[in-house]
């Protein structure tokens, strides 16, 4: 899935639709005026935007150089023996082969 931007000239075929209440309107009204947009370009470029950080906080994985190098000394290190997981893959699949 590729990132687009909130601008992009694609043609706009989805709808969302919401409900707010008088108060949060007024406000998003006011916001929208403030940027010199619609209330739609606002409203959907604000949300747009909060959900690419909302996706980016749990895709993306950040550690410390400390953590970093321990993170990749475990993925790097041989897995110990486990006989009773060998002993279970070299079963037949109940899933067929």
């Amino acid at each position: 899935m590729s990132a687009q931007s909130p601008f992009s000239n694609d043609v706009k075929s989805e709808r969302l639709n919401l409900r707010a209440s008088a108060y949060q309107k007024k406000v998003i009204m006011k916001a929208a005026s403030i940027k010199h947009t619609t209330i739609t370009e606002f409203v959907l470029n604000s949300a747009f935007e909060a959900a690419n950080t909302i996706v980016a906080n749990e895709t993306h994985l950040s550690l410390s150089d400390e953590d970093w190098k321990a993170f990749c000394d475990a993925l790097d290190t041989p897995p110990k023996d486990n006989p009773a997981l060998r002993k279970l893959l070299e079963k037949r699949s109940v899933f067929g082969d």
